[in-house]
């Protein structure tokens, strides 16, 4: 795949989609999306209105960490060329995909949530509105104690990683900020209140 910087943005959605909300979820390091999502997947799935996006990323299935499809780079390249993707992006030496797919859920009325990267946001608002961005945070010392916990990077790396987080932060009238630095129960609630759930 061609070489783009990381974080940017390709999609494949026609301009103006209308229909139900895409609903791109972000947040630092160590703030817990993953978690907020799944616990929201699991109380919200008998109401049949929320689709959550099962990313493709060109890593093994077992590298672990979230649910994923893998998808091999050139087998990447090749769907995003037909526009297998909503959504695409490269971070961090991967690609990441949303399926075009979810596009017919948000045709029907569904509320699509999708975990992203920051760097897509400004497109997705002029491309793929209705969006609403759903920050998922958590105070400075709460996110450097779980980064630390990790056990990944040294305490000036993640140092630098917060300053970036904070200064990289979303704001506009789609905004929702989701504080997930207290009680879970309390985040998942505000996480799905975000949402529309």
């Amino acid at each position: 795949m061609a070489a783009r910087p990381a974080g940017a943005l390709i999609m494949a959605a026609a301009e103006g989609e209308t229909g139900g909300l895409l609903c791109l979820v972000v947040g630092p390091s160590g703030a817990g999306k993953d978690t907020l999502m799944a616990r929201a997947r699991a109380e919200l799935a008998p109401s049949g209105r929320h689709v959550f996006a099962r990313r493709v990323i060109t890593r093994p299935a077992d590298a672990g960490g979230e649910d994923h499809e893998p998808e091999t780079v050139a087998g990447f390249e090749a769907r995003a060329t037909v526009g297998d993707f909503l959504l695409h992006w490269q971070a961090h030496g991967l690609c990441y995909g949303i399926p075009a797919t979810v596009a017919a859920a948000r045709r029907n009325g569904l509320t699509v949530v999708a975990n992203v990267s920051r760097a897509v946001l400004d497109d997705a608002r002029r491309r793929a509105a209705p969006v609403r961005i759903v920050v998922v945070d958590a105070p400075d010392a709460v996110l450097a104690e779980r980064l630390a916990a990790r056990g990944r990077e040294t305490p000036e790396d993640i140092r630098r990683r917060l300053a970036r987080a904070r200064a990289e932060m979303p704001a506009g009238p789609d905004v929702v900020v989701v504080d997930n630095g207290g009680a879970l129960d309390d985040a998942v609630a505000a996480f799905i209140r975000a949402i529309g759930g």
